[in-house]
């Protein structure tokens, strides 16, 4: 309740504040090239006439339009540019007395013929950038993300839930969501997608990008849609530029970290490169009570886990790209991460038979973990002469991926069994399980852009890839007295090896036509897909061969000058996880262990949006979307033992219906926030085990986030986010939230910034639940060390205003996010 009330105020303080506002102008006009035709997308900002300093900034709309409020009194002109046009300046206006809102004359742009040299506009990117179709991160820039990771980024974002108890990420209440990382493959699934968010330093990314309704030219996997996670990449065309980054925090544990990034061009060619290494200790609490019959007695088992996690990352990014003439580019693109990871904790079980303590487990876990992953992208981009084609011409895109990634987890858990009274009962009992994996992608995409004219562009590609992995898992046990030496072995009934083989064949055509205010994409993907999952200790064998199409509509118009309507539908598909489909065995605790199931299923949505914009700021979205054989994870109970086992399988329909609100305030020249807020209905419709699952319900995510700007370089940010109650399956999970601020001082003319943030303040990011389903009753919470205060250096060396190359999506979107 105290996490709500502190979000309620945060949200209601902007709204009292900024009705206390004096009375303020308002600035419209328009921007036009030289015959008339009105010109979107183009930066105008307003200046003071005195010293040209900004004092906002705002963008035109697809009719050119555009309008400024909140202006104090003064006097001020206006200015308009864009990349390929002259800078044009209106006439000296004020605003104050009796004139208020003042509409200037259109502003006319006229295209440059020569070569800009040191054109420089400084603006700051607000943290989150709400557009129509998604929702914009912008990390770089933000102060309360600086120093930690992608993954407590991610956890800010409007809409977005990440479940460390289930393993996954949601976004407006919906699972399944497909993660990129400038769309190249990381070839994780579940868990090992949260490890590599973990293991990805905020320092090194550029923006996060959410995406629900995605069109066809993306894959056709992502139900719920898409998160795209953009690394830096630095914007010169000095010979050489980059930034140092070097920070600490301390927690219960401490943290260190570096990164170096560094771009340079020499004639045609243009390199680049990321260097990070991470260093982070901290620790992860896990309990849970379970309550069941056995034998005609009432039992509970109650567990309490805590584990001191150590680990070190090291991640790599090398490009080039080389202009072999005005029309034909070539590059080449690397991918390295290494991550070590141990842990020494430990889990106290407890035994109540009829409330009285019985037995006591001491379970002691020694866990190590390495992932060596690198990933090649050779990139081949053509354009075709623009002649008689308007601004833009046609253009051919050619990428190939090689990835070889491999996973080396070894678990060794010492298990000590107690009476009533603490002392041993008999021999310990020891696990040791050694798995060795290796997956290989082979990927090739080729994208063709075909403009008719200036308002109809066509585009068609094909992709295909290809998937490999092998596991290997080796059990072994032994009973031993306390420091005897008794050789272990092999358990036959549990160590496996488990193959799989995918191949994928897809092809999309997608057109897009304006008309006057309107705007028409309509998109049809078809992808064929063939796997093969093999055990080959149990000789079992599951073959699939499907072919399925997947159509996009979106139609968007424009009314007037401030607003904008979108109406979209799409199908999609998730195939299940690598992970989900291994029958290996893999323990949590001395009674909890998941073990895949070979036999799942693909999951189909199809999804319903409609938006609006208004001012290209304040948007409204509801969505509808229907899924038939939903893949979840259940949970199994075994009285006789007490163990649960977690398996997955396909529920037969879940339904998600939701809105969205997201707005823009100017509370005074110094503060400005934006607010989001997102209500969905969840509902399951099916069995399990002849028992109906039917659970529905109401939850509600609000994040504001507000950002401040004071005299002498100083800024400041405030984040704030509120996850109401929610189901899962058959888990109840309770309320969440979280409170972050942070303070930026810019240095040495803006080379250098000193930052210092403070993450989750009261320690709310905390996940816990209930299950109450067939034989079971037990109740769990997770949480680790979320409350971190981090301080963080950045050095700027070299021109990092002229925008150079942009990153480049490559060919594995789905790929990546299953690999096991």
């Amino acid at each position: 309740m105290k996490i709500f009330l502190l979000v309620l105020v945060i949200f209601l303080v902007p709204g009292d504040l900024l009705a206390q506002q004096s009375k303020s102008g308002i600035v419209t006009g328009s921007v036009q090239d030289t015959s008339g035709r009105p010109l979107g997308m183009m930066s105008l900002l307003l200046l003071k006439a005195t010293d040209s300093t900004l004092v906002k900034a705002a963008v035109s709309n697809a009719r050119g339009h555009y309008d400024i409020g909140l202006i104090p009194p003064g006097t001020y002109r206006m200015s308009g540019s864009q990349v390929g046009y002259q800078k044009v300046y209106s006439e000296v206006f004020t605003v104050g007395d009796e004139q208020w809102k003042i509409q200037l004359l259109p502003l006319t742009m006229q295209e440059e013929t020569r070569q800009l040299t040191n054109v420089t506009v400084k603006a700051q990117k607000p943290f989150i950038d709400q557009q129509i179709d998604k929702t914009v991160l912008n990390v770089e820039n933000s102060i309360v993300a600086s120093g930690g990771t992608a993954l407590e980024v991610l956890e800010k974002a409007p809409g977005v839930v990440v479940d460390l108890q289930s393993e996954r990420i949601s976004l407006r209440g919906r699972e399944n969501v497909l993660v990129m990382i400038d769309g190249k493959p990381t070839y994780l699934s579940g868990n090992q997608v949260l490890d590599l968010l973990r293991n990805t330093p905020s320092n090194t990314v550029e923006t996060i990008e959410l995406i629900t309704n995605p069109p066809a030219r993306y894959d056709a996997a992502g139900t719920a849609g898409i998160i795209n996670i953009r690394l830096k990449r630095n914007k010169s065309s000095q010979p050489l530029n980059g930034n140092l980054t070097t920070g600490m925090g301390q927690g219960r544990f401490p943290k260190y970290n570096t990164a170096l990034t560094l771009n340079a061009r020499k004639d045609n060619w243009s390199l680049f490169g990321n260097y990070a290494f991470d260093q982070r200790d901290y620790w992860s609490v896990a309990t849970i009570d379970r309550r069941f019959t056995s034998a005609g007695q009432p039992r509970l088992i109650r567990q309490d886990g805590y584990r001191p996690i150590q680990n070190t990352t090291h991640t790599l990014r090398l490009g080039a790209d080389y202009a072999l003439d005005k029309h034909n580019t070539i590059g080449v693109l690397l991918n390295g991460t290494s991550v070590s990871n141990k842990s020494q904790g430990g889990t106290d079980s407890d035994i109540f038979k009829s409330g009285v303590l019985t037995t006591s487990e001491r379970t002691q876990n020694d866990n190590r973990r390495s992932i060596d992953r690198l990933a090649a992208n050779l990139n081949f981009r053509h354009r075709f002469d623009t002649t008689g084609r308007g601004s833009k011409g046609r253009e051919l895109m050619v990428d190939v991926d090689y990835s070889d990634a491999s996973f080396r987890p070894t678990e060794q858990f010492e298990t000590r069994f107690l009476d009533d009274q603490g002392l041993e009962t008999g021999p310990r009992d020891f696990q040791r399980l050694t798995t060795k994996s290796k997956a290989l992608i082979r990927a090739a995409k080729i994208d063709y852009s075909h403009p008719i004219d200036k308002q109809t562009t066509f585009e068609a590609g094909w992709k295909s890839s290809y998937v490999t992995l092998n596991n290997d898992l080796l059990v072994e046990t032994k009973l031993a007295e306390n420091g005897q030496n008794v050789p272990w072995q092999v358990d036959n009934g549990r160590t496996n090896q488990f193959e799989y083989r995918e191949i994928i064949h897809a092809a999309y055509l997608t057109g897009r036509r304006t008309w006057a205010d309107w705007t028409l994409q309509v998109g049809l993907r078809a992808e064929r897909t063939q796997t093969e999952a093999y055990s080959v200790t149990a000789r079992n064998t599951v073959d699939r061969t499907y072919l399925n199409l997947f159509p996009n509509v979106s139609l968007t118009r424009t009314v007037g000058d401030k607003h904008q309507f979108l109406y979209s539908f799409s199908r999609r598909i998730d195939r299940p996880d690598y992970q989900y489909l291994n029958p290996f065995i893999r323990i949590f605790s001395p009674y909890a262990y998941q073990q895949g199931n070979p036999y799942l299923k693909p999951q189909f949505t199809d999804a319903f949006q409609v938006a609006y914009s208004y001012k290209e700021e304040t948007t409204i979205s509801f969505g509808y979307n229907r899924t038939r054989d939903v893949i979840v994870d259940i949970n199994e109970q075994n009285d006789a033992t007490g163990e649960t086992r977690i398996t997955f399988t396909n529920l037969a329909e879940q339904t998600n219906m939701g809105i969205n609100v997201s707005a823009p305030i100017r509370i005074t020249p110094w503060w400005s926030s934006r607010n989001s807020a997102s209500v969905f209905h969840t509902a399951y419709q099916a069995e399990i085990g002849g028992t109906p699952l039917d659970y529905s319900w109401l939850a509600t995510n609000l994040t504001s986030n507000h950002s401040f700007v004071f005299a002498n370089g100083i800024t400041a940010e405030l984040s704030a986010s509120y996850n109401s109650p929610y189901v899962y399956s058959q888990n109840k999970m309770q309320a969440f939230g979280q409170l972050s601020v942070g303070v930026q001082k810019t240095l040495w003319q803006k080379k250098a910034t000193l930052r210092f943030n403070w993450s989750d303040l009261f320690q709310t990011q905390r996940f816990r639940g209930t299950v109450q389903f067939q034989n079971m009753d037990f109740n769990f919470a997770t949480y680790s060390e979320t409350r971190v205060a981090r301080l963080t250096f950045t050095y700027n060396f070299g021109n990092r205003e002229i925008k150079g190359a942009g990153n480049r999506r490559t060919v594995s979107e789905d790929e990546q996010r299953r690999m096991n």
